[in-house]
């Protein structure tokens, strides 16, 4: 190869080779699992605040989602199992995303996720996240 061609090699060698190095790491199993839950969650909600009163919705199950607790597993069961809305296409393509979480947790991903709690409850009636600090006057 001549000198003077290596210069002009090198703007398309790193036109080549940037994107291979940019590009984050692929995502692990529990970060799918963790975006996938998110996802459901905002797409739920935002489906509740969508659909009138009197719209099948409101009778879907509570759907609030933690990955570290075991009866979530029963909590996405009873959700696709649910027989409201159905031909729904939004809850069709909700039930899909619900589908897809509960075969990630319980056989593609089922060692990397560690459940911390069996508190059912908390499923049904979640403790509101607080962004203030805790007051530290009595």
């Amino acid at each position: 190869m001549e000198p003077r061609t290596l210069p002009l090699l090198l703007p398309l060698l790193m036109v080549m080779v940037w994107p291979l190095a940019v590009q984050p790491a692929p995502p692990t199993c529990y970060s799918r699992m963790l975006t996938l839950s998110r996802e459901i969650m905002a797409d739920f909600q935002s489906l509740q605040a969508a659909e009138p009163e009197d719209s099948c919705v409101r009778y879907l199950p509570r759907l609030y989602l933690d990955i570290h607790n075991y009866c979530v597993l029963a909590k996405l069961r009873d959700f696709v199992a649910s027989p409201q809305c159905w031909k729904m296409a939004e809850v069709d393509a909700l039930k899909d995303k619900v589908r897809k979480l509960y075969t990630i947790m319980n056989s593609f991903c089922r060692r990397d996720l560690v459940f911390l709690s069996d508190d059912c409850n908390a499923l049904e009636y979640p403790i509101p996240e607080t962004t203030d600090p805790p007051s530290w006057q009595s």
